[in-house]
């Protein structure tokens, strides 16, 4: 299998590695040792709010602030010196500071960092990511939380609140980091600019919303327009702007942090584990090293926290830089900028674009190429304190600068522990094709880096390609530069450096090349020329490390082409063909913007399951229809939103660490658990032999082990939990455990399975018509294939459990769970007790997408089997890379298709199979793909249609639901084979989607089910007009037409969902509703709250039904013990399950009410429930509803398969660099149908985070499967869903109106999964603008396209002459199925 980056090479590179090897030296000299001038000195006895310091001597305890409180701790005491500041901010109680990742790659764990800054003589402000800072960097910091900031009972900043009102998150978990992202800006600066804005949360990630009522909550802080348009939005702020913004209202940064009362002093810090130095001075870093020679350079902490992590390394000596004065040097020299090899990436981006402003643009060229891959250089969090020194060092293959620093001839100043100093160019110091080598010696460091000028007619350009553009490690990167001097016979090439990324094991210098263009005249044919010789510099093997042969290859070609391209503008504009222009124009994406459309509605007639008029609900503040926020967003926003992770450790509470296998599958020969029990601290190993009840389970039939006995049957799989004091411990245990294993042969694709004859169950089919005779009368026929990739869910907060033993044999379990009632009862299985006894409480989840429907009970199962034995609680909480490692993912699914239809595009008849990667195990696979056999011919009227399907078992983790459940797969396997309906006519796929899309009244689906009501033509006709769609589909054509390096498409979508559990038994639901005599209610019911606002709707029905304000109802969890035998929540019903059974219950309270209602007209509910009170009348009711007229049974194809039906159209239009594959989703309309909408923000919001959630299906997330059945894509540095920039930048959606649904609560529609599928059209459309590409290179017709449509993707199906160069005409970019 291919991978999708360098393998060995997939982390941000930061830190600086020594490496033993020959010197080459250019220019020595020795620097002064003397204390730096301008040294602030503290006299003797001076006190940090009365804790005296003496002036001499190493300070050996950490002194921080912490939202104003001071901390004086002492290591091992208080912390260890590899402490993270996020692990310690948890232990202090500050838990809205979150776990997302561990690696800086999501931004859950964002704080903000205030120090003051010599230099600047001002306090500056940071976004640091707390996961990977060590709290010991924090010294002499004031760190400002969430909490710091606000709250619901002091009050919310203004950037909570804004965030909250503005309906700016769902699950929350991401919230508290979104929050000190913006609120560290605005503390640098209180009137930023959109551009500012949108790059402030590049580090951060949210899975819910689509990022847009983030943005634009952010940016009602940005001075002029954006207040003014906000403040008009629907749903926004109430159509109110928000209260002005005070800077001088915020924290006072701490006095006794001013220099007038603080000064920096050297630190070591003694752990357990290791040492940790902070230096002030060089000479005193300068005799560190000469004492440690092995010593860890340390500034921003990215990689070694990485390596730590992943990699279990260990240091004994850590020294930080970050206060060594000549290595924060910035500063402008007569020719060039000098660089201290501890400034921040930030510091220098900043820095740069300010130079641009003062020096003549033909200076600055270099400088230009280095913000170019400063610009998409990891996230904020860490530019703000990773250092180039470490970028240097760490040399990187794959290093977005050093090519730049190559290419433009950079200096690098090295300094010996004697203090002399020696110089070296940047080309030089690494070594060539070695693996992370430079020149650098043992006894040396990095000390500065000089960055020339650029001469007149010399020109720089960065380059970089990557997954995705954000926060993204580089596939390959470039840095390209050329000085011409006029000439009589034209601009001649007198030197140049072309420096590259991603092509070897070091960056390297395109050495042939350069020599080829020197003394040559600059023009198109020397470009072309070059190409001819670039392939020699730049050889890749077909096994190298990384993959993706042919794309790199084609990559540096490109860059290259390009490069010649912007060079020649620059000298000769008009010899450059006016086609051919975009090619040299760098990329820049404009600052986004939305709008959304819905009416709010209140008083409506109800309709009852059997579509029978009932008495409305009571039009009240926040009832039904009303679009108001999500009623935990302020708890979101100030961080006080508990997730299971955030409870406090019951008394005498562990730690569970899971002993996962490494092998795809194999025997277990022998398990040894005792250098893990040697560890201080660990109280115990358990697996199958501890379980007193059933070690078998399974979601629908008992295929699994909690934990294996004999054999395993996926990397990952469960053998064993370890159980300690704290999690570091318990993690670390369990990697000490010993297995040993028998390797047997494996299983890992669908190809390798349908081989094998690998299947889980027997093959299911629909049916309908004569699809044989249909085929054979058809005037046309087409037959291919399609494979559509798998998707993880990346629910922020990971899956968690926290198993509490009670008196006899009762457990209550928190947990992160879509399916409470299942994992209470696969604990009590477990166990071997009676269900009754186990209680599964459901506070909230961050996310969970259908990734915590099933595959989260076995860790449940894992910790309880712990508890028992031990009699103490339990907990785990999941690695990010253990939860992506082991918990499931979408399914990969192969789609084979045949088509029969005339010329004019009506589509008669379709055959299809299509197989799915289940797994291990049979999980949901089996209704995933039902699903999928439903959705196969998506919106459009086939009269003969028969899909057969199969699940193929493998050997890799359970795949599982996740939003969409099976639909994406099967409507993409059907937008597949509409493209190429078209493609063979030879006309639009609109036009053919158009023709065949099904009609209002009388539509019959393959599966035999009548559409009622379906309102996709007029759907179609009314976005249609609404996006303007005609005339921007002939500016589309227009501009390709014009272009030739840059193309648009543009494409419509429609989507039919059927709304339902495909399983009859599903279909039900129960609630408890209880009104207290204050006036106030309470509900419970068997749904969860993920984000998706199903508790807001909840009370939002119980107070319009029982007559009171929104403010008075309440839900506090859900429980096992309130509503039993509940159902997962899922397939987009929740709200229509649950809110029946709430109607139900407040109903009957509100009958028995009534009397005393008439008796007291106009009294309030407080008032009628104390008179009902006193009479003795029960304020208590259940609740129950089951769906009516449900049930498809797929051996006789009989029965009803879907209560109602859910109809969407988008259009989407693209613009693709035909050269890197990189595109942009410029616009985006939206009209979804959600009936009368419950609460039409909360609806959009999910419209709107499911398009985004299907774009990163579609065009960008992509799982790796290494030959060995490892997952390698396990964490935000490898796998990548979409960021803020990847969104579209103009993206409008509409509820679409007049469409009651009379079948369903208040005759709304369910919203979470349908609008996900919409997003096939972004991928439509980037097919429509790489086929305009493929006819300027004389390609006619169909071509294939898999998903997702990745830049690798996208760019080998171009067909223009320089992929000609390295890749056959049907190249398919590899992936893992």
């Amino acid at each position: 299998m291919l991978l999708l980056s360098m393998l060995l090479l997939s982390i941000h590179s930061l830190i600086a590695k020594e490496m033993t090897s020959s010197k080459i030296p250019r220019r020595r000299g020795r620097i002064d040792m003397a204390p730096p001038a301008g040294a602030v000195e503290v006299a003797t006895g001076s006190k940090i709010d009365g804790l005296a310091l003496k002036d001499a001597g190493i300070q050996k305890d950490l002194y921080l602030f912490v939202n104003g409180k001071e901390y004086k701790l002492k290591p091992m005491q208080d912390f260890q010196p590899d402490q993270t500041l996020l692990t310690w901010l948890r232990s202090v109680g500050l838990t809205g500071t979150k776990l997302g990742c561990g690696e800086g790659g999501c931004g859950a764990c964002t704080v903000s960092s205030s120090h003051y800054d010599p230099a600047s003589q001002k306090v500056v402000h940071r976004a640091v990511n707390a996961c990977i800072t060590p709290v010991c960097a924090m010294e002499g910091c004031h760190v400002v939380t969430v909490e710091g900031i606000g709250n619901s009972k002091i009050g919310l900043h203004p950037v909570q609140k804004r965030l909250s009102d503005k309906h700016g998150s769902q699950c929350g978990f991401c919230t508290p980091g979104f929050v000190m992202s913006m609120y560290s800006l605005l503390r640098n600066n209180p009137t930023p600019n959109e551009h500012e804005v949108e790059h402030c949360i590049d580090g951060n990630l949210c899975r819910c919303t689509g990022y847009r009522p983030i943005l634009e909550a952010f940016k009602t802080f940005c001075p002029g327009e954006s207040e003014e348009k906000s403040a008009k939005s629907n749903g926004c702020c109430n159509g109110t702007s928000p209260a002005p913004y005070n800077p001088s209202s915020e924290m006072e940064f701490p006095p006794q942090l001013l220099p007038s009362k603080y000064s920096s002093r050297d630190l070591q810090f003694q752990g357990s584990r290791c040492t940790w130095y902070r230096p002030t001075s060089m000479s005193s870093l300068l005799a560190l090293k000469a004492q440690h020679p092995a010593a860890k350079i340390v500034v921003g902490n990215s990689e070694l926290e990485i390596e730590r992590k992943f990699r279990s390394s260990n240091w004994e000596v850590l020294v930080c830089t970050t206060h060594v004065p000549e290595m924060n040097e910035l500063r402008n020299l007569s020719n060039g900028v000098h660089i201290g090899s501890a400034v921040t990436l930030s510091r220098i981006y900043d820095h740069l674009n300010q130079l641009l402003a003062s020096k003549e643009e033909h200076s600055t060229y270099n400088f230009k190429a280095m913000l170019q891959q400063l610009r998409w250089f990891a996230g904020t969090p860490i530019r703000n304190v990773a250092a180039i020194g470490g970028n240097i060092c760490n040399a990187s293959p794959i290093s977005d600068l050093n090519p730049v620093l190559m290419a433009c001839g950079a200096v690098l100043t090295l300094i010996k522990v004697d203090g002399s100093t020696r110089e070296i160019s940047a080309k030089e110091f690494f070594k060539e094709r070695m693996y992370r080598q430079t020149h650098l010696g043992p006894d040396e460091l990095l000390l500065s880096v000089f960055v020339p000028e650029t001469k007149p007619m010399e020109f720089s350009q960065g380059y970089k390609v990557s997954r995705r553009r954000d926060d993204d490690i580089a596939i390959v990167t470039a840095g390209l530069r050329v000085r011409l001097e006029q000439k009589p016979e034209g601009f001649v090439v007198v030197d140049c450096g072309l420096a590259y990324g991603g092509m070897a094991a070091s960056s390297v210098n395109a050495k042939k090349t350069e020599e080829f263009l020197k003394g040559k005249t600059m023009s198109h044919e020397l470009i072309r020329q070059a190409l001819e010789v670039l392939p020699d510099d730049l050889p890749l093997a077909d096994n190298a490390p990384g993959g993706m042969i042919e794309f790199r290859k084609t990559l540096s070609a490109s860059f290259l082409f390009k490069f010649g391209i912007f060079v020649l503008q620059q000298i000769a504009p008009a010899a450059v063909d006016p086609a051919e222009q975009s090619a040299g124009i760098p990329y820049s994406r404009p600052v986004s913007s939305g709008l959304q459309h819905y009416t709010e509605t209140g008083h409506k007639i109800i309709m009852d399951p059997a579509g029978q008029a009932m008495t409305g609900p009571f039009d009240v503040e926040g009832g039904v229809g009303k679009a108001v926020k999500h009623l935990a967003g302020d708890l979101h926003v100030t961080g006080e939103a508990v997730y299971v992770d955030d409870m406090p450790n019951p008394p005498g509470g562990l730690y569970g660490g899971l002993v996962l296998s490494q092998k795809s599958r194999a025997r277990l020969v022998s398990v040894d658990p005792s250098p893990a029990l040697a560890l201080a601290g660990v109280h115990g190993y358990f697996d199958h032999k501890d379980v007193e009840g059933n070690n078998v389970f399974g979601a629908v039939i008992w295929d699994e082990e909690v934990f294996a006995t004999k054999e395993v049957f996926t990397t990952g799989q469960v053998i064993g939990i370890v159980v300690a004091d704290s999690a570091i411990l318990a993690r670390q245990a369990a990697s000490m455990v010993k297995v040993e294993y028998e390797v047997l042969d494996a299983i890992l694709s669908i190809e390798e399975a349908v081989a094998a004859e690998s299947f889980i169950g027997d093959e299911g089919k629909i049916e309908s018509g004569n699809v044989d005779e249909a085929m054979a009368k058809a005037e046309k026929q087409i037959s291919g294939e399609v494979r559509i990739g798998g998707q993880e869910h990346f629910y922020l907060e990971t899956q968690a459990s926290l198993v509490v033993p009670g008196e006899n044999n009762e457990f209550i379990v928190h947990t992160s769970s879509q399916n409470p009632t299942k994992t209470a009862n696969y604990v009590a299985h477990v166990l071997g007790i009676p269900k009754a006894k186990v209680v599964c409480k459901v506070k909230r989840m961050g996310g969970g997408f259908g990734g915590k429907e099933t595959r989260n009970v076995f860790i449940s199962m894992a910790c309880a089997v712990a508890a028992k034995k031990l009699n103490r609680s339990v907990r785990i909480m999941l690695d990010r890379d253990h939860d992506m490692c082991i918990s499931g993912q979408r399914h990969p699914f192969l789609s084979k298709y045949k088509v029969g239809f005339n010329k004019d595009g009506l589509i008669t008849a379709v055959d299809v199979k299509l197989y799915s990667n289940g797994g291990m195990s049979l999980d949901l696979s089996r209704p995933v793909l039902e699903r999928a056999m439903f959705h196969i011919e998506n919106a459009y009227s086939i009269p003969n249609v028969r899909v057969t399907g199969r699940v193929c078992r493998t050997n890799l983790p359970s795949n599982t639901a996740f939003r969409g459940f099976g639909g994406p797969q099967g409507m993409m396997a059907c937008e597949a084979y509409m493209e190429h309906v078209a493609r063979e006519l030879g006309v639009h796929a609109d036009e053919i989607r158009a023709k065949n899309l099904y009609p209002t009244r009388g539509g019959v689906t393959p599966y035999r089910q009548e559409l009622v009501d379906c309102h996709l033509r007029e759907m179609w006709a009314e976005l249609q007009s609404s996006c303007d769609y005609t005339r921007r589909r002939a500016e589309v054509d227009e501009f390709n037409k014009k272009n030739k390096w840059k193309k648009r498409g543009i494409s419509m979508m429609p989507v039919k969902f059927g709304m339902s559990f495909t399983a009859k038994f599903m279909n039900q639901a129960s609630a408890l509703v209880h009104v207290y005599t204050d006036g106030t209610v309470l509900v419970s019911h068997g749904g969860t709250e993920m984000g998706q606002g199903l508790h807001t709707k909840m009370c939002q029905i119980a107070a319009s039904e029982l007559g009171v304000s929104l403010d008075k109802v309440f839900v506090t969890e859900t429980a096992t013990d309130k509503c039993a035998n509940t159902h997962p929540t899922a397939a987009s019903v929740g709200a229509d399950l649950n809110g029946f059974a709430v109607q139900d219950a407040c109903k009957q309270i509100a009958a028995r009410l009534e009397r005393f209602r008439q008796a007291k007209p106009g009294a309030t509910l407080a008032e009628i429930a104390m008179a009902a009170w006193l009479d003795r009348v029960d304020l208590t009711a259940h609740g129950f509803y089951k769906t009516p007229d449900i049930g498809y049974n797929f051996q006789t194809g009989e029965g009803r398969a879907f209560h109602y039906f859910a109809y969407g159209v988008a259009c989407s239009e693209v613009e693709v660099d035909v050269l890197t594959g990189d595109f942009s989703t410029l616009r985006a309309d939206i009209l979804h149908d959600v009936g009368d909408s419950l609460n039409p923000a909360v609806d959009v919001g999910q419209v709107e985070g499911a398009f985004v959630q299907g774009m990163g299906l579609f065009t960008l997330e992509e799982l790796v499967w290494m030959n060995n059945g490892q997952l390698f894509t396990r964490g935000p540095s490898t796998y990548k869903i979409p960021s803020a920039n990847d969104i579209p930048i103009d993206m409008r959606v509409k509820l679409f109106e007049n469409c009651p649904n009379r079948r369903t609560i208040y005759s709304s529609k369910g919203v979470g999964e349908p609008p996900l599928n919409l997003a096939i059209s972004v991928f439509n459309a980037i097919r429509e603008a790489v086929g305009a590409a493929r006819r300027d290179a004389g390609k006619e017709g169909h071509f294939r396209m898999d998903t997702p449509a990745s830049c690798e993707r996208i760019r080998l199906a171009m067909g223009d002459f320089i992929l000609g160069k390295y890749a056959a005409s049907d190249v398919l970019a590899k992936g893992s199925w």
